[in-house]
């Protein structure tokens, strides 16, 4: 390896020698065991040597060129040219047209869904002897290197794709008659690069070559962070077999799954979001450049529901008596690290049918014709791109499902359910066409460690959400959505600048969530106030209590994308346990984009949006993409100082709260906030009531508050230096604060512990048990008040969750209370 690491230190490394070989396709064959808690089978490797997808990235990065120079002036319609391209691909999730197109001749079985039919594509699992090699190979034979750790890995070998039937189409020098390694690896070739309407096919040939038997044993070896494989002869990676079949199994301490038990008691495992990403799930290429497409077949006890990230609203398949199988795949190339799963005894909640045009939604900058009118235009690598199917580019509301622990179904037919919808005509009236055909949203454990994560055709979001009304819900739903485009479809080419994922979906929350509650333009600028000024807050905060080499959204600078020369390279502070608590990220991305909004005026800024979105999906992008091509679609007048160099130094290169943010003091000018300060003057002049008043001073009369205007007078209020306990008792009968959404109750358990108002202790147990992905930060104001009981209160709800815990979670929490 070309990379020094610091074994003690906080970076995440990259081990994948992407730039001289990358996956293509995964196929992993999966038994899930919960007595053991342990995933088992293989994964097999389809792989693309350097000298092909270098001269691919070539041509991604001079289309990629053109749209920029172009400024997105992309024109009439054309006829749909789509180069066959590699690695400069998008971030992590579109997906192909729910009307998939089909090779020619080949009728296409989905329907209206975006529902494939449910396939079994079994392999049998075999036990051979451990082959590895610890030696130093110098430059003799050519190293495969995968991202791995947690991981069990029994045995490697190269599949004999040659064997397969229907094969030879794909040899297509006559003179390649005897089976070698020459053969096999064009095959390989040649499948990997079939054009997009024959993906059915592709994925077929994949299945089928993942079953065929072995042709020889590889030499591997593992070490903290990869599994590193070679085959005795193989100098290049044009040499090196380009399908291997790899053996493992995973350990239930892996970082990248948990075991746990949902809120009614049964058992589950799923994708946590860690900070390790997948590689503790399956061996893989985890830098972001590795955009690879992937099908599974994961069998479980037939009591279990399997949710994966997949094109297809997969079914179960009996096996046996007890075990079921469920099969999902993805057409649409992403980074490794963005494969979900989750396998439980989740209940599916059924919903009345609503054709796409039901909920419409319009907003004041809903996109015009001419914003479609390059439709067909790509330029990413070539799949099925829903951003071609006249279809997909009018459907508002694409088809979901919704999962949940039995108990929480009521809950969710509450509030959930009818948000959906709306949320997605919303999302779809700002940005335009869904990048996914489908979508599953799943209640997670409690011991998730966020409110929500959003990954290709799959959304987790926290059981928190739930409760208080439909705005915490509403907004959070909302966020995730948002990722669709930015984080997913289109995606950071470096993991460090987190901005272009959550800075977007911060700022589109609020715009998305104005729609769906079809708010008059007026009452949505104070909605969008009122969360800015709370966001304002919140980033002042943070900045006092950050280090300042976190707070900066573009660490790397010029180096911002570059590898070492075999592809790897490390995340910054990406193991940081603290790092996943962090918001600078997402406020001062948030602020960044808020700014250039109002400086362009949003008519002006979402038009721009939707065209940048139609010119980068399917693509890695850094600032410099989104910024270059900003600057060059606006009009001189409006850019005044504006510059790519300016916002990096103002913005994303330097700690602290940006320059033109400390300039801007009229957040919370807004009717709102105003009403919220008065308010807060009310609480004050009762608190400083004496306890027996005179008869005739009347009762305050408090306003009905919204949820962020509760939020924010329980803000002010914690600056008070003192609230009575007679106080606090008022402030919970007038408002009804056990009963609020998370957010609002967080600061009521700030409050209750501030001034040790023990009788409402209660509520501060429940909040830090039901509401582990809000409730860290309380661990340590209690702590830090050093009273005894509320040491003990922080001690006592720790032993009884920390076992369920997420693990960056309970690391944090035990540095503080031991």
């Amino acid at each position: 390896m070309d990379m020094q690491l610091d074994p003690a230190g906080d970076d995440l490394p990259l081990m994948a020698n992407t730039s001289h070989i990358l996956v293509k396709h995964y196929v992993l064959d999966l038994d899930v065991d919960f007595e053991s808690q342990v995933i088992e089978g293989t994964i097999v490797l389809f792989l693309e040597d350097g000298d092909r997808f270098k001269k691919q990235n070539r041509s991604v990065e001079e289309a990629c060129q053109s749209e920029s120079n172009k400024g997105c002036k992309l024109g009439m319609p054309e006829p749909c040219h789509v180069p066959v391209t590699n690695a400069r691909t998008l971030s992590s999730e579109m997906e192909y047209n729910d009307c998939a197109i089909c090779s020619k001749g080949e009728k296409d079985t989905s329907d209206k869904d975006g529902n494939h039919d449910n396939q079994e594509h079994a392999a049998g699992v075999s036990s051979s002897k451990r082959c590895c090699d610890t030696g130093n190979h110098g430059s003799e034979e050519f190293l495969l290197v995968l991202d791995c750790c947690d991981l069990s890995v029994l045995k490697v070998e190269e599949v004999d794709v040659a064997a397969v039937p229907g094969m030879e189409k794909f040899t297509r020098s006559p003179e390649l008659t005897v089976v070698s390694e020459e053969l096999r690896n064009q095959i390989v070739r040649e499948l990997v690069t079939l054009p997009a309407n024959r993906w059915r096919e592709q994925l077929d040939y994949y299945a089928r070559c993942s079953q065929a038997a072995g042709c020889g044993e590889l030499l591997f070896d593992t070490d903290t962070w990869s599994l590193q494989i070679r085959k005795t002869g193989a100098q290049t990676a044009t040499d090196f077999p380009h399908a291997i079949r790899i053996w493992y199994k995973t350990k239930p301490e892996g970082r990248s799954v948990t075991w746990t038990s949902d809120q009614s008691g049964r058992p589950c495992v799923y994708t946590v979001g860690s900070p390790v990403n997948n590689r503790a799930l399956f061996p893989c290429q985890e830098p972001p450049v590795a955009m690879s497409t992937w099908q599974a077949t994961v069998r479980a006890a037939a009591s279990f529901v399997v949710l994966m990230s997949g094109e297809n609203s997969a079914k179960p398949t009996q096996l046996w008596e007890g075990c079921s199988s469920w099969y999902y795949y993805v057409t649409m190339p992403m980074p490794a690290s963005t494969f979900t799963i989750a396998v439980g005894c989740w209940t599916e909640l059924k919903m009345e049918p609503c054709s796409s045009g039901d909920s419409a939604t319009e907003t004041p900058f809903s996109p015009s014709e001419a914003d479609f009118r390059h439709v067909g235009v790509c330029s990413h690598m070539e799949y099925p791109c829903r951003f071609q199917n006249a279809f997909a580019t009018t459907q508002q509301i694409i088809p979901h499902r919704v999962f949940a622990p039995v108990c929480l179904t009521g809950a969710c037919q509450e509030t959930l359910l009818q948000l959906i919808p709306p949320c997605l005509s919303a999302a779809h009236s700002v940005l335009g066409t869904h990048p996914f055909s489908r979508l599953d949203v799943l209640i997670v454990p409690a011991n998730f460690p966020s409110l929500g994560m959003a990954s290709p055709h799959i959304m987790f979001l926290s059981q928190s959400i739930l409760t208080g009304g439909s705005h915490l819900c509403g907004t959070r739903l909302c966020h995730e959505i948002a990722h669709a485009w930015f984080g997913l479809a289109l995606g950071a080419r470096d993991w460090t600048e987190e901005w272009l994922s959550e800075g977007f979906a911060s700022h589109l929350e609020d715009v998305f969530w104005a729609a769906a509650q079809q708010l008059a333009p007026r009452e949505a600028r104070e909605q969008q106030e009122l969360r800015a000024c709370l966001r304002w807050r919140r980033l002042q905060d943070e900045m006092q209590s950050s280090p300042a080499e976190m707070q900066v959204l573009r660490p790397n600078k010029d180096k911002t994308g570059h590898t070492s020369d075999s592809g790897a390279s490390v995340i910054k502070h990406g193991l940081n346990p603290e790092k996943i608590f962090m918001q600078v990220h997402y406020l001062k991305g948030y602020f960044l984009l808020r700014f250039l909004a109002e400086r362009l005026g949003d008519e002006t800024y979402f038009s721009f949006l939707r065209k940048f979105v139609h010119a980068f999906h399917g693509q890695l992008i850094l600032s410099q993409d989104f910024l270059q091509m900003l600057l060059e679609n606006i009009p001189e007048e409006k850019r005044l100082e504006l510059s790519v160099e300016n916002i990096y130094q103002d913005w994303l290169e330097s700690s602290g709260i940006p320059k033109p943010l400390q300039r801007d003091g009229r957040a919370g000018a807004e009717w709102p906030a105003r009403q919220v300060r008065a308010e807060v003057t009310k609480w004050i002049r009762v608190n400083r009531r004496p306890r027996k008043r005179k008869r005739r001073e009347r009762e305050a009369v408090f306003e009905k508050l919204l949820p962020d205007q509760l939020v924010l007078l329980l803000e002010h209020l914690l600056e008070q230096k003192t609230l009575s306990h007679r106080t606090l008792r008022s402030l919970q009968r007038t408002y009804q604060l056990q009963d609020q959404d998370a957010e609002v109750r967080h600061r009521w358990c700030e409050l209750i512990v501030k001034h040790k108002f023990t009788k409402a202790y209660e509520s501060v147990e429940r909040f830090l048990q039901e509401d582990q992905a809000m409730g860290v930060y309380l661990y340590g104001e209690l702590m830090v008040s050093e009273d005894a009981r509320q040491q003990q209160l922080a001690r006592r709800c720790f032993e009884r969750t920390r076992e369920q815990m997420d693990r960056s979670s309970a690391q944090v929490v035990a540095d503080m209370l031991f």
